[in-house]
Formats: structure tokens, C-alpha cells, sequence
């Protein structure tokens, strides 16, 4: 073997081993040049004709931690209770009281369903039909008994209970419905913005 210089082409820049790269190693013989091979050689510095060059190791990656690091924090769930003997709903965040709202509810032989129920229908300026004659009322008509918000939580198929407004705001704080939870048309319309599709409704005595 003639020399033990490792060269890289094509720019023959001429390195002494060790070296901290991958070269094409040239051995000399009486044919020539010999075909390359490749050779990684490790290192933890090069010397070559500009200079020494060191070899930077990268700094360890910190933990990643866990999922819900990098997962949206949920907020609380809103959930209605309705107290029957207090003439009020109850708005939960979670387990924390936000609001209440005075109500009138079921008279005697028209009760208020009581259970646990979902939200099923929202229906802002609701049309009111009368059950007996079929005349219609058409929404946002300030005599619409449904007043401005609809807001159903219970079915049989064929009836509806759910929160609305009312012309008669001196019904409220009284049984004076036919199942339905009567409110002032301020309170239903605050209402309707905070509860959602599917909102949790429960009805307790």
C-alpha cells in the first residue's frame, strides 16, 4: 500500500485518519487507482489542511410528557335542574350554580313530567297553534303564548313540554301550565343562549 492518505473527491482534499466522515478510500497500487469503497470511520475530531474541525453532538430531546398536555381543556358541561316545589331552574356549570330563573310549571292534571330529560328542539320566535280551534299565531306576535323562545326537553310523540316565554308574566311563580315551564320572555331568550342540543334537563319535586 503506498500512502495512508484517505481522499475525498472531487475536491481531493486530503485528510489524516481518524476522520469523522464517510470517504471514498483510493488505494494506490501498480494498476492504479483501485475501485472505491465506502468506509465510515468514527471520530470525535477531524484534521484537515484548514484546520481541525469538532464533532458537535446534538442535545438530548426533553420528554414529551403526557397527552393531555397537548389536548384542549374541556369546558364544563351546562345542565339544567328544574325544582317543581321552588318555581325555579337551576343552570350548572359542572357542579357550580351559574343562574337561576323563576317558572311556572304544570297545574293540577297537566303536571309537569318529572325525570331526566334532554334538550330537543330550540325554536327562536315559535308559531303557537291552538290545540282546539287550529288557528295560528305566528312568532315574535306579542300575544303568542309561546312568547319569544321554544325550548322542548320532553315528548310522548305527540306532546311537547319545554321552556318558552309567556304573554302572562304574572303566571309565572305559579301552576298555571299545561306541563310546559313557562318563563319571563328575558329570562327564555338568556337561557336559550346558554344551552345546547342534547343539554341535560332534570325534573325533580
Amino acid at each position: 500500500m503506498g500512502s495512508n492518505i484517505w481522499t475525498c473527491p472531487p475536491w481531493g482534499l486530503k485528510l489524516s485518519t481518524p476522520i469523522a466522515a464517510v470517504c471514498f478510500a483510493f488505494i494506490s497500487s501498480s494498476a492504479g487507482w483501485a475501485t472505491p469503497t465506502v468506509e465510515s470511520v468514527a471520530a470525535t475530531s477531524t484534521t484537515t489542511t484548514l484546520g481541525t474541525v469538532a464533532t458537535i453532538e446534538p442535545p438530548p430531546l426533553p420528554p414529551l410528557g403526557g397527552a393531555e398536555e397537548f389536548l384542549p381543556v374541556p369546558s364544563p358541561v351546562i345542565q339544567l335542574v328544574i325544582r317543581l316545589g321552588d318555581r325555579r331552574v337551576y343552570v350548572y356549570e359542572g357542579e357550580t350554580l351559574k343562574d337561576s330563573f323563576p317558572i311556572a310549571i304544570g297545574r293540577s292534571g297537566w303536571e309537569t313530567p318529572t325525570g331526566t330529560h334532554e334538550v330537543i328542539q330550540m325554536i327562536q320566535n315559535p308559531a303557537w297553534e291552538n290545540p282546539f280551534t287550529g288557528d295560528v299565531i305566528p312568532g315574535g306576535d306579542i300575544e303568542n303564548p309561546l312568547g319569544q323562545r321554544w325550548i322542548g326537553f320532553w315528548t310522548d310523540g305527540t306532546n311537547f313540554v319545554g321552556f318558552h316565554g309567556t304573554p302572562n308574566e304574572e303566571s309565572v311563580g305559579n301552576a298555571a301550565s299545561h306541563g310546559c315551564i313557562r318563563m319571563y320572555n328575558r329570562d327564555v331568550v338568556k337561557l336559550f343562549e346558554m344551552v345546547e342540543m342534547g343539554t341535560q334537563v332534570t325534573v325533580v319535586p
